[in-house]
């Protein structure tokens, strides 16, 4: 049985948290778990990295019981090494594999790995046959819609990808050139979803930054599952608008007082995986968006921006007047 399809079909509205470099790690995901997110995967690994026995990368695949559903994420360029990382990852146990072929970032790219595959259906398609005949769990795919604005196949890719197993497949709605620019084409997604031979669960990303847009996307566009990357950063609290926005029950945005705790929590359980510099220099990247439509908030971070030590930046926060 599907997996994905077995799992959507007994939780209505599902919402998958889009896995993101130095974003996406256990302190966070754990955070967005908590707030209504259905299905984690961990920050994308290296193939290569994975079977030289890179410490780092292992450490991406950790995760813990409470994070299931959960999925390790791997990405390369090579067949043989994707197959190799695969199986390193199952041995990790999660629930699923997936397969970054959308990363439009340059350095993944200019190596040929993530959308750079997009340049090369029959090798994208030969690269996941690969990894899905290796290995005994369910094999999903995240890519994009095509490689630049005269060059979108991902109707065929889907529809090929599927038919050499992959149980799942999201589909950031923009092109390897856009990168995060302009406007997701969810119009695309939707003729993928409503491909008479598509059979397997297809998972929206692109654009959904609040309750009201998953709802109109979800139903506008037929998808079975939606997933969150960016507007979760420093905003763990849209999972939770999203899902009332689906129950159709008032949502009431976190007070600051809620938002520093939040805040502080993701910092001290980051501090015991990276320590305590890296921590602090990580949780930067959240402070605007944990604390966007705070009055006067533009002195508080700079000072914020300053400090590598918890206390300090404890003492900050605990001045800030709500």
């Amino acid at each position: 049985m599907n997996f994905f399809a077995n799992y959507l079909k007994n939780h209505p509205n599902t919402l998958f948290l889009a896995p993101m470099e130095e974003v996406t790690d256990a302190p966070f995901r754990k955070i967005c778990k908590s707030l209504g997110a259905d299905i984690l995967t961990s920050e994308f690994v290296s193939s290569e990295a994975l079977i030289r026995d890179v410490q780092k990368s292992f450490d991406k695949m950790a995760f813990d019981e409470t994070e299931r559903p959960f999925g390790i994420q791997i990405f390369g360029y090579d067949e043989n090494s994707l197959v190799k990382a695969a199986q390193v990852a199952e041995k990790q146990q999660p629930d699923f594999i997936d397969i970054n072929w959308g990363c439009p970032v340059k350095k993944v790219v200019a190596k040929g790995a993530g959308s750079a595959i997009l340049k090369d259906i029959p090798k994208m398609v030969a690269c996941t046959k690969a990894v899905v005949n290796a290995v005994k769990l369910p094999v999903s795919v995240k890519t994009r819609l095509g490689w630049d604005m005269n060059d979108k196949p991902i109707v065929s890719a889907a529809e090929q990808l599927q038919d050499i197993g992959i149980q799942a497949i999201t589909i950031h709605g923009r092109t390897r050139s856009q990168i995060y620019s302009g406007v997701a084409d969810w119009t695309l997604i939707e003729k993928v979803k409503s491909n008479p031979r598509m059979t397997i669960p297809v998972i929206g990303n692109g654009d959904i930054s609040s309750g009201e847009k998953a709802v109109i996307f979800k139903n506008r566009y037929g998808v079975d599952a939606l997933m969150i990357g960016r507007a979760a950063i420093g905003n763990p609290w849209i999972f939770k608008e999203i899902k009332c926005a689906f129950e159709k029950v008032d949502y009431y945005s976190p007070v600051l007082e809620e938002r520093i705790n939040i805040l502080l929590q993701h910092l001290k359980d980051s501090v015991q995986i990276n320590g305590e510099k890296k921590a602090c220099l990580e949780i930067r990247k959240h402070y605007a968006g944990y604390f966007k439509g705070i009055s006067n908030f533009k002195k508080v971070r700079l000072e914020l921006m300053k400090t590598t030590a918890v206390v300090e930046i404890e003492d900050i926060l605990r001045q800030i007047d709500y």
